[in-house]
This record gives C-alpha cells, structure tokens and sequence, in this order.
C-alpha cells in the first residue's frame, strides 16, 4: 500500500522530499503502520467499528481544517456509511471555531483562560449516528479545541454512551494520531514549498 502522507502531500518517488523523508525510515514506516493498525485493518473492531474509526478521523481532521487529510477520511467513511458521512458534514458548519479555549487549574495560568464553544451533537446527528458515536465526536471536539478541559468527566461521558475502557483507548488514540498526522501533513507541505 503507498503511504498516505506520501499521497496527500504529493510526494513524488525520486523528489527532494522523498529523499528526505528517505532519511528517517522508521518515522515513516510507523507512521503508515499506526494508520493501517487503527483505521484499514484494525485487528479489533469490538472496541470501535470501521465506521467509528473513520467517523473520528474526518471529524477531527475536518475541525483541523486539514482538508486533503479530512477528503481522505471522509472517502473511507463514504465507502462504509454515505449516511453517516452525510450527517457529519451537516455537522460541521456549526462544530467549526477556532481554538485552543478552555481554563486552567486556577493558579498562574488562569490568565489563559478562554471560554468557547463547547459543542453537543445536535439531535439530528445523535439521530444518524447513535449516542455512542455522538460521544466520540463531542470527545473530539473537546480535545480539538478545549484540551484544557479534559477531564475524568469527559471520558465517563464516553464510558455512559457505551464505550468500553479498551475502546475510550481507541478513541483517544484516534484523535491523537489524526491530530499527529495533520502536523506532520502541515510540516512537509511548508518543506515542500521550500525545496
């Protein structure tokens, strides 16, 4: 399989960049192996099916504003569930802001403190999806643009839509790695444009 990053940045064989990421072949090779392990073929569904996988990436990818990442997510969740592609991207309009908000523990970084939209899925997505995807997707948007706020709460609002632990795992690192890969996608266009 070509690597994704690869794609999505256009990263041509024999091209400078090639050549650099040539450099750091384990980087790259994990990078398509966590892919592949939690989004193409995960070995476990039990703790998030094929849908919700691919429901978390283009949710969290689109939040990002990384498009061409978010375009890829929501063609493999187009090809699991068109219906529920459909009901994230009437979503989107009003999850979109801007970020980081949230508060601190009250100490010296108080001052920081932002409030801002704390999103809830509206009822026509917890329609489309169910309460346990819906928890996932409000999940993401929390550590999208609130991190400050996680908290225990947070993720027992995960386990009370029916996530399992092993699963609230694999939503965090869903989140996390769609969040690694719009960096690492970020880095290599501004690489590109300079080489």
């Amino acid at each position: 399989m070509p690597d994704l990053i690869d794609s999505l940045v256009g990263i041509g064989e024999g091209s400078r960049l090639h050549e650099l990421r040539e450099r750091r072949p384990v980087a790259r090779s994990d990078a398509q192996t966590t892919y592949d392990a939690l989004v193409t073929a995960p070995a476990d569904l039990e703790r998030a099916s094929a849908v919700e996988r691919a429901a978390i990436g283009y949710w969290v990818a689109a939040l990002s504003a990384a498009r061409a990442l978010a375009a890829h997510y929501r063609d493999v969740l187009a090809g699991h569930d068109a219906a529920i592609a459909a009901a994230i991207d009437a979503e989107l309009p009003g999850a979109l802001t801007t970020g980081p908000h949230g508060h601190y523990p009250a100490g010296p970084l108080s001052i920081e403190d932002e409030d801002g939209v704390r999103f809830a899925a509206s009822p026509a997505l917890r329609a489309a999806v169910g309460d346990r995807l819906a928890a996932a997707l409000e999940h993401a948007h929390l550590l999208t643009y609130r991190p400050r706020d996680a908290s225990p709460d947070a993720l027992q609002a995960l386990l009370d839509a029916g996530w399992t632990t092993d699963g609230v795992v694999t939503v965090s690192q869903l989140i996390a790695f769609t969040h690694f890969q719009h960096r690492v996608i970020a880095g290599l266009g501004v690489v590109k444009e300079a080489v």
